[in-house]
C-alpha cells in the first residue's frame, strides 16, 4: 500500500462522525490489502506500530521532531516551534510547513506502508548516547520523501498522538466485516494475542484460526481490570463471591518456561532486571511453564508501604541490590492464566483459583467466599487494618478477560470518589510557583478522543510540581497565553467531592473540589476513565440522592 493512500484514508476518516460509515470504509480497505500490508495497516490505523507485548518504543518527543522538521523545511528550529505552538496540532503544523518548504530534497521516493514500518522499527531499536541523533536522521529521511499530507500522519504516529476517530471496536468490526468472521472471535483473539495486526492475518484464514489462538509464555496480555462499586451492589445477584485483599502495590504478570523467568508491569513493560528479588521468590514458589497474575507490595517493619515505593523500583536501573536490601518486596498471587501448555483464561474463576492454590507453594492471596454482607464488611475492615487499600469482590463463575473493565471484578475502597484522568494541559503557576506549572487540565477518554472535564491545582507538593514540570516541559505542543497543551502521556488519580453538570468543559461535566492524589505511572491512557464512566457515576449519585 502506498503511504499516500493511507494518509488520504486517514484524512477522510477524520471528517466522518458516523460509526457505521467508518467501519464500512475500513472494511473496504482491509479486504483489498496484501497479506504483508494487512498487519501493518491494522496497527498503524490505530497509531500503534508495535504490539503492546513487544516492548518496542519509539521514544520520539517534540524536540526531536522540531530538529528534523527544521532541517527538512530549511527553517530555523525556533520558527518550527512557533508554528507548532500556533497551529496546536503537530501533524497539521508539519503538513503546513512541508507544503511551504524551501529546501529541495536530494531525492524523493514513493513511500509505502512497509517503508514507514521499517523506519519505525529502525527508530525503536536505537539505544545509547548517539540514539537521539540517529533517530533525527531517520525522521529527516522519511520526511524528506513525504508529501505534506504524508508528513501530517507520520508526525502523529511518531508522537503517539494519532487520533482520527478509529477505535479498537471500529477496527474489530471492520476486520470481521471485511473477512466474513464473527466480531466476537476477533475480540477474543485480540484479548489472547494482544496484537490486532496478527489477529487480522488470522481472521483472513477463517474463524477456526481465531478459535485456535493460545497464550504463550513471554508474550504478555493486558491485565483484567476492576470497576469501583459497593458490597451491597455486588450481592444484589444473590450469589456468593470471592473476597480478596486489594493491595496498594503494583500489578505484575509473571512468566516462567524452561527455567527462564520474566516479569512484566501493568503496562506490559519488562521489569525482570529491576525486581530480581521478587523474581527469585516466584521462581522458587512456582513450577515451570506458567503465567500468573498478581501484585507486588513494599513492606517495611511488617507494614505495607505506598505503591509509589514499588514504582520507584520498577523504574530503577542502578544500585538494585542496595534497594532490594533496604525494602522488602512481597508478591501476592491472585490468578493463573496458563499452566503446562494449557490456556486457563476461559475457565471459571473458582477453577483457576483451585489450580493456583495447588501449584503455588507460597504467596497466594487470602480469600473469603461469602454472600453475607456483614461477614464481607468485617473482612474489608480486616484488610484496612492490615494497611491494605480495601478488598476485591470477584464473580466465581467469571472468565479472565484481558484488558476488560467489566462487572466481574469490583474494588471496594474507602475513597471510592476518584477518577484516573489524562493530563492534557497546564497553566503556569504564580508567586513562588511561577517557574513551574501550577494547575493542570484533565481529560477523559471518549473513543480515541480526549475530552476535558476538570482542572486541578490542589494536593501537590513543591517537589511533585518540580518533577511534573521536568517530566512534561518537553511534551508541550501548543501555547495559549499562560496555558500550555501537552502530548498525552500521564495519568493522574484525582479525588473529588461531586460530579456536576457543567457547560464549561467539553465533556459536559465538571468535578467539584478536585484534588491531586498521585501520578499513576503504572497505567497507560487506555486505563484512564471514560466519558461513559463519568456519566454513569453522575447518574448513580443522583439516583441515590433522590431515592
Amino acid at each position: 500500500m502506498i503511504f499516500l493512500e493511507f494518509a488520504e484514508l486517514c484524512s477522510r476518516l477524520e471528517k466522518i462522525s458516523g460509526r457505521l460509515e467508518t467501519i464500512s470504509i475500513l472494511a473496504e480497505t482491509i479486504s483489498s490489502l496484501s497479506e504483508d500490508d494487512l498487519p501493518h495497516f491494522c496497527r498503524l490505523i490505530l497509531g500503534k506500530p508495535f504490539p503492546e507485548w513487544s516492548g518496542k518504543k519509539l521514544g520520539v518527543g517534540p524536540n526531536l521532531l522540531y530538529e528534523a522538521v527544521a532541517y527538512v523545511t530549511g527553517r530555523k528550529r525556533e520558527e518550527v516551534i512557533d508554528r507548532l505552538s500556533r497551529v496546536g496540532d503537530a501533524g497539521a503544523a508539519v503538513e503546513e510547513l512541508l507544503s511551504q518548504k524551501s529546501q529541495t530534497s536530494f531525492f524523493t521516493v514513493e513511500l509505502t506502508l512497509a517503508d514507514i514500518m521499517a523506519a519505525l522499527i529502525e527508530i525503536s531499536g536505537m539505544e545509547g548516547g548517539r540514539s537521539q541523533k540517529e533517530k533525527v536522521r531517520v525522521i529527516q529521511r522519511i520526511l524528506s520523501s513525504a508529501s505534506p499530507l504524508e508528513g501530517h500522519y507520520i508526525t502523529a504516529i511518531l508522537l503517539e498522538d494519532f487520533r482520527i476517530g478509529v477505535g479498537e471496536g471500529n477496527l474489530r468490526d471492520a476486520i470481521a466485516q471485511a473477512l466474513s468472521v464473527d466480531p466476537g472471535l476477533v475480540e477474543y483473539a485480540n484479548q489472547v494475542r494482544n496484537d490486532i495486526g496478527e489477529v487480522a492475518v488470522l481472521a483472513r484464514k477463517g474463524e477456526e484460526a481465531l478459535r485456535q489462538v493460545r497464550l504463550v509464555p513471554f508474550h504478555p496480555v493486558r491485565m483484567m481490570l476492576a470497576r469501583q462499586g459497593t458490597i451491597s451492589g455486588v450481592l444484589e445477584e444473590g450469589d456468593p463471591v470471592a473476597v480478596e485483599y486489594k493491595y496498594d502495590g503494583a500489578r505484575f504478570q509473571f512468566h516462567k518456561q524452561n527455567k527462564t523467568c520474566r516479569m512484566y508491569s501493568r503496562r506490559l513493560e519488562e521489569v525482570t532486571s529491576a525486581m530480581p528479588d521478587v523474581v527469585a521468590l516466584l521462581d522458587e514458589a512456582l513450577p515451570d511453564d506458567i503465567i500468573v497474575d498478581g501484585e507486588v507490595i513494599a513492606v517495611q517493619n511488617g507494614h505495607p508501604m505506598p505503591f509509589q515505593t514499588v514504582l520507584r523500583r520498577f523504574r530503577r536501573k542502578h544500585n538494585i541490590a542496595e534497594a532490594a536490601d533496604a525494602i522488602t518486596m512481597i508478591p501476592n498471587l491472585f490468578d493463573i492464566l496458563y499452566y503446562h501448555q494449557e490456556m486457563l483464561i476461559d475457565l471459571p474463576f473458582r477453577e483457576r483459583r483451585n489450580i493456583l492454590t495447588q501449584v503455588a507453594s507460597k504467596y497466594v492471596t487470602p480469600q473469603l467466599i461469602s454472600d453475607d454482607e456483614t461477614e464481607i464488611e468485617a473482612y474489608y475492615h480486616t484488610a484496612l487494618d492490615a494497611g491494605h487499600e480495601g478488598v476485591m469482590l470477584k464473580v466465581l463463575g467469571s472468565r479472565y478477560t484481558p484488558g476488560v473493565r467489566g462487572k466481574d471484578w469490583v474494588k471496594i475502597k474507602p475513597e471510592a470518589d476518584t477518577l484516573d484522568l489524562v493530563v492534557t494541559g497546564a497553566e503556569w503557576g504564580e508567586g513562588k510557583r511561577a517557574h513551574v506549572f501550577g494547575s493542570f487540565l484533565l481529560s477523559v477518554r471518549d473513543d480515541d478522543r480526549l475530552v476535558p472535564i476538570s482542572r486541578v491545582a490542589t494536593g501537590f507538593s513543591d517537589e511533585q510540581l518540580s518533577w511534573l514540570f521536568d517530566t512534561l516541559k518537553d511534551d508541550v505542543i501548543r501555547k495559549e497565553g499562560k496555558m500550555v497543551f501537552f502530548l498525552s502521556r500521564l495519568v493522574f488519580e484525582i479525588g473529588y467531592s461531586e460530579i456536576q453538570k457543567s457547560p464549561n468543559y467539553e465533556g459536559g461535566y465538571a468535578l467539584r473540589f478536585p484534588r491531586f492524589i498521585e501520578v499513576r505511572e503504572d497505567k497507560d491512557l487506555k486505563e484512564a476513565n471514560t466519558a461513559e464512566d463519568v456519566e454513569e457515576r453522575y447518574i448513580q449519585t443522583h439516583r441515590s440522592l433522590n431515592s
